[in-house]
């Protein structure tokens, strides 16, 4: 699962049958530098995902990608690569402290 900040949505003309009725919202996801700064910008290579909660533009949410993604339509298969499976309300992030020009953790 990652973060993202929903960008916008997409609007389909023609849609393979599974998709009639789906939403769909372009994800940005957040880069661990933006979370640490708190100032709402993503800075990931943007994707289309799935969303059937309604979250709103300029929105964060927690995507998951892959076969994980299709789960809510098990056992029919759907092609659909990422959905929006949470929308957060608050993000606690404190990014490790680097001592001694070593990273916290590393050896």
């Amino acid at each position: 699962m990652r973060l993202g900040v929903v960008r916008g949505r997409v609007v389909l003309n023609l849609a393979e049958p599974s998709l009639c009725g789906v939403r769909l919202v372009i994800v940005e996801p957040v880069t661990a530098a933006n979370l640490a700064a708190g100032n709402g910008a993503g800075g990931g290579k943007a994707l289309v995902a799935v969303d059937q909660l309604g979250a709103a533009e300029g929105q964060m949410v927690a995507f998951v990608e892959g076969i994980e993604a299709a789960n809510p339509w098990w056992p029919n298969p759907v092609p659909i690569d990422a959905y929006c499976s949470l929308i957060v309300e608050t993000v606690d992030f404190r990014p490790p402290q680097k001592t001694a020009g070593k990273e916290a953790g590393g050896a």
